[in-house]
């Protein structure tokens, strides 16, 4: 029989509590215990425009996978309003501060897995800790924000940031009757588009009604205000939305090796520089697939992986995180947005010499009632023809083709091939020629 653990988990969220199920399953016997220093676990933070916007429909109890109490149903030592806040990875100990009464305990481990999540960017600028400025990263800022949005006693709301949740903010606000203004320091939204369908993004923010500015630089904030490089705008309430680092104070008092934006250095098993302790999720690295570089990429989809993985191997196992894309998906009003792989920008800086070719096309046969417009850019490898990144803005049926450009990039599959692939075709669904598949044909005059 497998001797007992102690294996504590920082973090009760998805890069630490999904990490449990496989950690119990192969080792029935070990003591597992978790600190959490909020209010909630297991919840979907992606969720938190939606429940701000209305369209999720009971608050943030929705957005809740696994309550506490579900947790120690399962036989975890689950412990809220505790937060670990020092290592000693030569003891094998935690410093653990009881947030409700403030007193301190020390607890032994076994091992150790990090998940101790992101934290919002927030730009260090004068006026910063004013109290209408809010982050859209926890479930307490969701239910602010909803109750704002519902009181009716907003009037002016500035979004910071053009990025995914940016975006999801700002449609959140439009369906609430506001009429947002988004500031962005970039020249376009989303800054890992293409310039061109950055473009498109840009039109439809404005099509909507939102006051879109790009290359605008926030400055500072005041009360009621915004101060840019360039004016000055009025806001009731700002919500930033610049996006996500890696929380790893933790980990870096502890001395664990930091690399990309200092996030914590792991290995394809979860494990960090110091034998016994891992870490996943948004604390975490990543490689990338098609670069081989390690990057930095605060995905749900990863964190969820992940901790998977690591629970695997704290069991005693052997798994392996595959290496990444990048692949994300969003939307913004009717306008949906996808990409996988590399962009330009980031091909050049992996010494990648690649094509690029842009096609339109529809969602469904021409004809179909509901047919949209869609655009796709793939980025071809010059040398061997292989697809190397993917980018589509479109209609409602657009975004998610990206899933099929994501399994070409990690089967290594070429242009030509993808214009070989037997995909399904009818008018409700699709054009004759998939739009991936003319994409991929269109490239491949360019080689």
């Amino acid at each position: 029989m497998m001797e007992s653990q102690r294996v504590i988990v920082v973090g009760g969220d998805a890069g630490g509590m999904a990490a449990v199920s496989q950690i119990r399953k192969r080792r029935p016997n070990a003591e597992i215990i978790a600190f959490e220093k909020g209010d909630w676990t297991s919840y979907s933070a992606c969720g938190i425009p939606f429940v701000v916007g209305g369209e999720v429909v009971g608050g943030v109890d929705r957005l809740v996978a696994r309550t506490p109490e579900q947790h120690r149903a399962n036989g975890v030592d689950l412990r809220m309003h505790q937060e670990v806040v020092s290592i000693d990875t030569a003891a094998g100990t935690v410093e653990v501060r009881h947030i409700d009464s403030g007193s301190t305990s020390y607890e032994p481990f076994d091992q150790l897995l990090l998940g101790t999540g992101g934290v919002p960017i927030r730009p260090d600028v004068e006026g910063i800790d004013l109290p209408f400025i809010s982050g859209a990263h926890t479930l307490d800022d969701a239910t602010w924000l909803a109750d704002l949005a519902k009181s009716g006693g907003l009037e002016h709301v500035v979004i910071v940031g053009s990025g995914y949740i940016g975006l999801e903010m700002a449609e959140a606000f439009l369906h609430r009757g506001l009429k947002p203004t988004v500031i962005d320091r970039g020249p376009h939204p989303l800054s890992i588009l293409e310039p061109e369908l950055g473009a498109i993004v840009a039109r439809a923010l404005h099509a909507n009604g939102v006051d879109y500015r790009p290359n605008h630089e926030v400055t500072g904030f005041a009360p009621d205000m915004v101060m840019t490089r360039d004016d000055a705008v009025r806001a009731d309430l700002v919500v930033l939305g610049i996006g996500t680092g890696p929380n790893s104070a933790l980990a870096k008092q502890a001395g664990l090796q930091l690399g990309v934006r200092e996030a914590i250095v792991v290995d394809d098993r979860q494990q960090t520089s110091v034998d016994g302790i891992w870490a996943a999720g948004d604390c975490a690295e990543s490689t990338h697939l098609i670069s081989g570089t390690n990057m930095h990429l605060a995905l749900g989809t990863y964190a969820n992986k992940q901790a998977r993985v690591a629970g695997i191997n704290i069991g005693g196992g052997d798994a392996r995180s595959a290496r990444v894309l990048g692949t994300a998906i969003t939307k913004f009003c009717d306008l949906e947005i996808a990409v996988s792989g590399l962009n330009s920008k980031l091909a050049r800086m992996a010494g990648i010499d690649v094509v690029s070719q842009t096609i339109e096309s529809s969602t469904k046969a021409g004809y179909y009632p509901g047919s949209s417009m869609m655009t796709i850019e793939v980025l071809v490898e010059r040398r061997s023809g292989r697809l190397v990144g993917a980018q589509i803005v479109g209609g409602s049926g657009s975004a998610k083709r990206i899933d099929t450009c994501a399994v070409a990039m990690t089967a290594g599959m070429t242009v030509d091939q993808i214009v070989d692939l037997d995909l399904a075709y009818a008018p409700p669904f699709s054009p004759v020629w998939d739009p991936v598949a003319v994409a991929a044909r269109e490239a491949l005059k360019l080689l």
